[in-house]
Parts: structure tokens; C-alpha cells; sequence
């Protein structure tokens, strides 16, 4: 059912000359007149992809796999603008040709559409932004995935945290990514230790590490804690050291500005 609705977007879209600025299209006069991705797509779809036969995407779509699928949706993210201006060819009423096109408006309205049909498949997905598909983020934790982290160091916390949140959430994560991901906010929480130190009592502070040096997060050896079912515990940790690192910014926030001479 997912493919069939997808192929019926793609061919919304495609109708209404979406693809056109990337693919070209065919002219009564002027034959095949390619895009920004040249005149073999297919050619171009696999030195992207590394996939063959996914083109034509109308024709091939619905014998895709689940990985095939969220390839091309990414791809088409990629190709996708709004035509604006040009004009229509009516000699053998061979369409519109257009010269301008909007990919901003384009890539939010494609996400638009695609993001209702992923958000009902299996678990819930989404396509990002920036044009990645991520796992939908847990029941009532949606709110903790989108809020910003607080300014402190954008290149010790804030980019480390939004690197291990898309590291977590990527569709093709894996175990021991989500391990990976789990881990670099731990190292956060590590960084911002010493100013722990200084808001929260010893023993809370020297908790926060427990999970990550016990549970085979960031060592490893014989002492280390593995036999557990890591699918279910690294979701948990991974929202728990998340929401602990909020709390931590906003705890050292605080008290940093009760220091600051009013």
C-alpha cells in the first residue's frame, strides 16, 4: 500500500512539472531536452544510489524494496522544485516549458506529502529537512527530539548532541550505531562533568555515568553489563542522557547567571 500511494504522489508531482528543472522533459520541436541531471537519468540514479533498474520510477516503483523505496524518496528530495516561470508550448500540445523554478517550495511541499505516508508505516518515519528519512521519535517524546538544545559550546554539546540525534534516528541505524549514538551524548554529559560538579550533589552526578560505564556503552571488559535486550535499553538511554543533558545546560544556565552582578 505504501508504494502505491508513493507512485501516486511521485505522479502528482511529476504531472504538475515538479521534476522538470532536474529530468528535462521531451519537446515536439526540440526533442529531449535534459535537465540538470543530464539525459540518462538511470545512469545518474545509479552513480547516486549505486542501484540498477529503479527508472522510470512510475513503472518500476511498485517492486521496490523498503531500502529501494527510501532511496528514491531521498533522491527525488534532491530533484524536486516548483516550476514558476515559462511559458506553453501548444504545437501538438506539447506543455509547459519552464525557465525558473522554486526548490525550497518544492522540497517543503514534496516532504508535505510524503511525510503523511511514512508517518502511518510500521513504526512511524519521517523525511527530514534536510532530506534524510529518520524514525519518528517515541510516543509523547516528540517535544524532547525537536527542542533546541540550550547555547552553551556549539562545538562540545550542542553540534555533538544534533550529530548523535540523527546518528540514533537514521533509518538505516544499526545496533551498534545506536550504541555509538548513546555514547557521544554520554561523552557530552563527560565535558560538561565539571560543571556538574559544582550544581548537583556528588553521588547525582556520579549517577549519570553509571549506565554508560556499566552497561558496555563506553568500555569494555569483563565487569562490563551486556546481557540485556539492547534494542529496547538503548532507546531508553539514549532519550534519558538526552533529556539529562537539557536539564544539566539549563541547571549550569542557572546558576551561572545567579553568579553574574545584577
Amino acid at each position: 500500500m505504501l508504494l502505491r500511494l508513493f507512485r501516486d504522489v511521485y505522479l502528482q508531482f511529476s504531472s504538475k512539472e515538479y521534476f522538470q528543472e532536474a529530468f528535462g522533459y521531451v519537446c515536439v520541436d526540440a526533442d529531449e531536452v535534459p535537465g540538470t541531471l543530464g539525459i540518462d537519468i538511470e545512469a545518474q540514479m545509479l552513480r547516486k544510489l549505486r542501484k540498477p533498474n529503479l527508472w522510470p520510477i512510475q513503472e518500476k516503483c511498485l517492486g521496490y524494496s523498503e531500502d529501494d523505496l527510501f532511496d528514491v524518496i531521498e533522491f527525488l528530495f534532491d530533484c524536486i522544485s516548483k516550476p514558476l516561470d515559462g511559458y506553453y508550448h501548444s504545437f501538438g500540445s506539447c506543455g509547459w516549458h519552464y525557465q525558473s523554478f522554486d526548490k525550497e517550495t518544492g522540497r517543503q511541499e514534496y516532504r508535505a506529502e510524503v511525510n503523511e505516508l511514512l508517518g502511518d508505516y510500521n513504526e512511524g518515519y519521517e523525511l527530514s529537512a534536510d532530506g534524510e528519512i529518520l524514525a519518528q521519535a517515541e510516543k509523547g517524546l516528540e517535544n524532547l527530539i525537536q527542542a533546541d538544545i540550550p547555547v552553551y559550546n556549539p562545538d562540545n554539546v550542542e553540534n555533538r548532541v544534533k550529530a548523535a540525534v540523527l546518528k540514533f534516528r537514521r533509518y538505516r541505524s544499526s545496533i551498534e550505531d545506536r550504541r555509538h549514538a548513546v555514547r557521544d551524548l554520554a561523552d557530552v554529559l563527560e565535558y560538561l562533568r565539571p560543571k556538574l560538579k559544582v550544581v548537583m550533589t556528588k553521588n547525582d552526578e556520579g549517577d549519570l555515568f553509571n549506565i554508560a560505564n556499566n552497561f558496555g556503552i563506553r568500555h569494555h571488559n569483563n565487569s562490563q553489563k551486556t546481557d540485556y535486550d539492547k534494542a529496547i535499553w538503548y532507546n531508553w538511554m539514549f532519550y534519558y542522557y538526552l533529556a539529562t543533558i537539557h536539564a544539566a545546560l539549563r541547571l549550569i544556565e542557572r546558576h551561572e547567571q545567579s553568579k553574574t552582578p545584577h
